[in-house]
C-alpha cells in the first residue's frame, strides 16, 4: 500500500472531473431528445453570471495545483531522507501504463471475486430494480420509468422481427433483448467516474499509477464476454436442433443445396459435404470471434481513455472528454454488433428454403 501524495490526488480529481462533466452533457443531451420526441415542452435553463464565476474559479483552482504542488512535495521528501543521497525522483519506480489485461481479484490475490464480476453484479441488479419499477404500476397512458422502458423494448421487438422474422423472434427475443441491454449499460457503466481510476497502485513516471482498481469495466474481461458468448452457443444449439432436428441440422450443414441430377449431383453432394467441415469450424469459431471483438474494443478504448489523460500532463483535464463521448457512441455500436450477429447466426440455421422443410421435418 502506497500514500498517495496531493499531485497525484489532484490528477485523478481531474480525470474524475472530466468524466463527470462528459456524463453531465451526455445525460442532459439525452433527456432534450426524449422530451422532444415526446413533445414535452421543457423550459431551457440559463446559466447565472455567479454560477459561470464559480465553475471557472474551480477550474482553475484544479488546474493551477498540479503544477504548484510538485516542488513543495519533494522539499519535504528531501527534509526526510537527508542521509540517503538518493534523489527523490529516482525513488520513484517505473510502472507500465494502461489498465491490466485480466481481472483483478479484491483485497488479497487468492480471492475469488474480482473487480469486474462486481461492476456486472451491479449492472444487473441496477437493470433488475429499474425493470421492476418501470413495471410495477402499469399505467394505460405510460409516463416517466415506464415510457422509456416500454419505448426500449418495443424498438428492439420491431428492429429484431424485421430482421429475423416475427416468428423466430417471438421464440428468441428474450434473449437478444437481455444480451443488448446488458452489455449496452455496462459498457457505459465503465465511464462513470470511479470506475478504473480508484484502487491500490503505486507511483509513476506521471504520477500515482492504479494496479489494481476496486472497479472495473465488466466487458473489458475477457472472461465476461466468453461467457455470454458460450451461453449464446449453447442456446443456438437448441434453438437449430428444435427448428430442424436432428436429420435436418446434419442436412443443412453437409447436404446438398439445390436441384440437380445425374453426376452433378453426385459431384455437388461431395463438395457440399465437403464445405460443411469448413462450416463446422466456423461455427465452432464463433464464440471465440464474439468474445474477442467486443473484449478488444472495450478494453482498447479504456486503454485510450488512460493514454490520454496522461500524454500531456497539463492538459489531461481536455485531452480525453473527444475520446469519453466516442466511447459512449463505441458502446452503443458494440452491444448492437453482438446482438445482430448472434441474431443473424440463429436466422441462418433457423430458416432455411421451402423445398427442403419437408426433408427437415
Amino acid at each position: 500500500m502506497h500514500k498517495i501524495s496531493n499531485t497525484d490526488f489532484c490528477q485523478g480529481l481531474q480525470k474524475t472531473l472530466v468524466k463527470i462533466f462528459t456524463m453531465r452533457h451526455f445525460c442532459r443531451a439525452s433527456l432534450n431528445t426524449l422530451n422532444s420526441n415526446s413533445g414535452t415542452c421543457v423550459p431551457k435553463q440559463r446559466s447565472s453570471p455567479m454560477s459561470l464565476i464559480k465553475s471557472f474559479l474551480v477550474a482553475l483552482v484544479i488546474l493551477a495545483a498540479p503544477h504548484r504542488l510538485p516542488a513543495a512535495e519533494q522539499s519535504r521528501l528531501a527534509e526526510r531522507l537527508p542521509s540517503t543521497g538518493v534523489d527523490v525522483a529516482s525513488r520513484t519506480e517505473p510502472v507500465e501504463h494502461g489498465i491490466p489485461q485480466k481481472a483483478e481479484p479484491l483485497f488479497r490475490d487468492d480471492f475469488f471475486i474480482t473487480n469486474s464480476m462486481i461492476v456486472t453484479w451491479v449492472v444487473a441488479l441496477a437493470l433488475i430494480l429499474f425493470a421492476r419499477r418501470a413495471t410495477r404500476q402499469i399505467q394505460e397512458v405510460p409516463a416517466g420509468a415506464q415510457n422509456f422502458w416500454e419505448w426500449l423494448v418495443e424498438s428492439l421487438y420491431e428492429f429484431l422481427e424485421g430482421i429475423i422474422g416475427s416468428d423466430l423472434v417471438k421464440k428468441t427475443f428474450w434473449f437478444f433483448a437481455t444480451i443488448f441491454i446488458f452489455i449496452l449499460f455496462t459498457n457505459w457503466f465503465g465511464l462513470i467516474p470511479g470506475v478504473g481510476t480508484i484502487g491500490w497502485g503505486a507511483p509513476g513516471e506521471h504520477g500515482f499509477h492504479v494496479t489494481r482498481p476496486l472497479l472495473r469495466g465488466g466487458n473489458a474481461d475477457l472472461n465476461m464476454t466468453a461467457a455470454m458468448a458460450m451461453l449464446f452457443f449453447f442456446f443456438w444449439t437448441i434453438w437449430a436442433l428444435q427448428a430442424n432436428g436432428v436429420k435436418g441440422f446434419f442436412l443443412h450443414l453437409f447436404g446438398p443445396k439445390g436441384e440437380s441430377t445425374g453426376a452433378l449431383k453426385l459431384l455437388l453432394i461431395v463438395i457440399f459435404f465437403l464445405v460443411g467441415f469448413l462450416e463446422v469450424f466456423s461455427i465452432l469459431f464463433r464464440p471465440v470471434s464474439l468474445s474477442f471483438r467486443l473484449f478488444g474494443n472495450i478494453f482498447a478504448g479504456e486503454n485510450m481513455l488512460e493514454a490520454m489523460s496522461n500524454l500531456v500532463p497539463g492538459l489531461s483535464w481536455l485531452l480525453p472528454v473527444p475520446f469519453y463521448f466516442m466511447e459512449l457512441l463505441v458502446g452503443l455500436v458494440q452491444a448492437l454488433v453482438f446482438m445482430l450477429l448472434t441474431a443473424v447466426f440463429t436466422m441462418l440455421i433457423c430458416m432455411h428454403e421451402e423445398g427442403h422443410e419437408s426433408a427437415h421435418h
